[in-house]
């Protein structure tokens, strides 16, 4: 009779093992490694936060399994006195009766600090897992990079862009001015089907755009409604919206015209 209690404890631990920890079969424990025989690793081991944590559990639940067993038994104190007196036949069954007291006593126990414990553990891996504001700070550097490095290349990447705009600007057709805030470069000719924007800019960058088309002789045109509308409108090596053909047209036309009447002079 003694065994069935020895099994049903049996099956308990490891099922509450198994509750806590998946199964996990490795080698990993079984090689040998140095820091396992180096007395300044066990000792760190020995000292450390969770041995005395685990200790102290230990403590806590050898106590309340004590005091269990003291409770149980303690109703019983007088019978004890008395099994000295008892023949050897009658012990057996008044053992196993309070040997079934104890063992229902004591797996009630055992059980509420095993599930206690499931949660204190599961509580601590959760917060194990949880990362720090510097954690997601770094990770997030990781999966996107570091934002000054992503902003010195986006600023490199403006700056390129903004020289091949420039130096489209002596091939333009006219400039299109506010005169001073904004400048947009149009290009023209015969085997395009519209003008194309290939550059355009506001205050710092306009000035640059109307400064390179004097040294090329590219026409500035001041039209300040036009302007306003092209440099919301379209973007760089994109053709100009239908609805400014005709105020375009009308800029263009004017253009030509004032070159053919130089190369006629001419």
């Amino acid at each position: 009779m003694a065994v069935v209690p020895l099994v049903v404890l049996l099956v308990f631990g490891v099922a509450a093992n198994l509750v806590q920890h998946r199964p996990l079969f490795s080698v990993d424990p079984i090689i040998p490694k140095f820091s396992k025989i180096s007395p300044l690793e066990g000792g760190k081991r020995l000292f450390s936060r969770d041995s005395l944590v685990n200790f102290v559990k230990g403590l806590v639940k050898l106590a309340v399994v004590g005091g269990v067993i003291f409770a149980v038994m303690w109703g019983d104190r007088d019978r004890l006195e008395l099994m000295v007196t008892l023949d050897p036949a009658a012990l057996l069954p008044a053992f196993q009766e309070m040997g079934l007291k104890i063992f229902g006593a004591v797996l009630a126990v055992v059980t509420i600090i095993a599930l206690a414990d499931y949660v204190y553990q599961r509580q601590r891996w959760w917060n194990r897992l949880k990362m720090t504001v510097q954690e997601v700070r770094d990770e997030y550097k990781q999966m996107e990079g570091d934002p000054k490095i992503k902003g010195r290349i986006k600023a490199i990447r403006n700056e390129r862009s903004r020289r091949r705009m420039m130096a489209n600007v002596p091939n333009a057709t006219v400039i299109i001015t506010n005169p001073t805030h904004f400048a947009v470069a149009l290009k023209y000719d015969k085997t395009m089907g519209a003008p194309e924007c290939v550059a355009k800019g506001a205050d710092d960058i306009a000035f640059k755009i109307r400064e390179i088309a004097r040294e090329h002789d590219v026409p500035i045109v001041e039209n300040p409604p036009l302007a306003r509308a092209l440099y919301a409108s379209v973007d760089v090596d994109e053709t100009i919206p239908n609805e400014h053909f005709k105020a375009v047209a009308q800029v263009i036309g004017f253009v030509m015209r004032m070159q053919d009447k130089k190369a006629w002079k001419a």
